[in-house]
């Protein structure tokens, strides 16, 4: 919801700066939506001596520290020196248990979105708009799900804009708005920066894409100078892990072509065999996950292609059907294309059927649907192959016809 609602703001050269812990999940998953960078602010709190968690101030990155006066004046100055010494220390163990021995992201002149899981006091968010102020942020845009009503409208003095989807006058906890309040660990915060990083650079990441019944779960695949994108659709009983469309897609990646691998259901609904073979629900995640890479920087400009196998091929060509933008080019593995016949008609991306020569009632099928098809299109037999393409040589042969026909139609 909260990617959603700054979507909208149209945003441009933006990186989203997530608070620690907590406020980096929430801030993979808004960098995830905007396809932006993703980097933590590193700040630490200043509690009292004798109540903790009642913060006095923080400190953060480059020497920074926010005070507030009203409970800092209570304090004696030396204390505030040791605790500073203290959390300055912690700061500096965050950034190496972090971000490891890569440098932040460049931030001056550019629009930070600064990430919090929500906001009780607001003295470890000042820290950071300073820390961001002070790399030369042209822009803060500071984005929580809840926030206490009063400390927003403190918040929004210091910022050029402010996102909160819930104002509540008793915020009582954080942890009390949410479902869901494990600890964040730092291994995890590493995880998630890694990750977005690859993404970002190049390499292979695995990410999770925003769906109506939950996250999808995806390898996402990028070369360093990729020149179009495939997206795959697996077959019933297979997932993202099918070492079949793996080593496809690995010389799709040799060829210069990223690679989405996407499970199209959650793992509750992957339990239910009937959305297994629901051809129009499996089409209908497709595109969620194609509209979803036109969300990805790295993604958003590459021509598009689908490469389904077994019940993922009908999915495919059900999807290619819609015709959505970028969409060039279809290839069916041992495909079931017949469980599409009511769309095939209107597919226009150029299409190309691989079968086994041994398949022989899927080549059947495959021969009465391209029959259909109104689109460029090509049946290919494999030979000696049967469904699975496990004889030596077969599958290495289909993977040289994707990328041959891949790379004819995706320019």
């Amino acid at each position: 919801m909260l990617a959603r609602r700054l979507a909208e703001a149209g945003l441009e050269d933006v990186v989203v700066a997530g608070l620690p812990r907590g406020g980096v999940p929430v801030a993979a998953e808004v960098a995830r939506e905007l396809g932006a960078p993703l980097d933590v602010v590193v700040v630490r709190k200043l509690g009292v001596p004798w109540q903790p968690e009642l913060a006095l101030g923080a400190v953060g990155e480059g020497g920074v520290r926010v005070l507030n006066p009203e409970i800092a004046r209570l304090v004696p100055t030396e204390d505030v020196d040791a605790l500073t010494q203290r959390a300055s220390a912690e700061v500096d163990r965050r950034v190496a248990a972090w971000r490891g021995p890569h440098a932040p992201h460049e931030l001056d002149g550019r629009t930070v979105v600064l990430v919090d899981d929500g906001i009780a006091t607001g003295a470890t968010v000042r820290a950071a708009i300073a820390v961001l102020r002070a790399s030369g942020a042209a822009r803060i845009v500071l984005a929580v799900p809840v926030a206490a009503k009063d400390v927003v409208a403190r918040l929004r003095l210091l910022v050029d804009d402010l996102v909160c989807l819930s104002e509540p006058v008793e915020l009582y906890a954080v942890g009390a708005w949410y479902l869901d309040f494990r600890q964040v660990d730092d291994a995890e915060v590493r995880q998630l920066l890694e990750q977005a990083r690859r993404l970002g650079q190049g390499g292979t990441a695995e990410v999770e894409v925003p769906g109506p019944a939950g996250p999808l779960p995806a390898i996402v695949t990028v070369p360093a100078d990729a020149t179009g994108l495939v997206l795959f659709a697996h077959g019933s009983g297979s997932s993202r892990f099918s070492p079949r469309n793996a080593a496809v897609a690995e010389r799709l990646n040799a060829a210069g072509l990223a690679t989405v691998l996407t499970d199209l259901l959650t793992e509750p609904e992957a339990r239910d065999r009937e959305r297994v073979f629901d051809i129009p629900l499996l089409a209908s995640r497709l595109l969620d996950v194609t509209r979803w890479t036109s969300t990805q920087d790295r993604l958003a400009a590459l021509p598009l292609g689908y490469f389904g196998a077994s019940t993922g091929a009908a999915a495919a060509l059900w999807a290619a059907a819609d015709r959505p933008d970028r969409l060039a080019a279809v290839v069916s593995r041992g495909g079931r294309p017949d469980l599409a016949a009511p769309r095939l008609g209107e597919v226009t991306a150029a299409t190309l059927l691989i079968v086994g020569e041994r398949d022989r009632e899927v080549l059947a099928l495959n021969r009465s649907a391209q029959a259909q098809l109104r689109c460029e299109n090509r049946l290919d037999v494999v030979p000696r192959a049967t469904h699975l393409f496990e004889e030596p040589g077969t599958l290495d042969t289909v993977a040289d016809l994707a990328a041959a026909w891949f790379g004819d139609h995706l320019r």
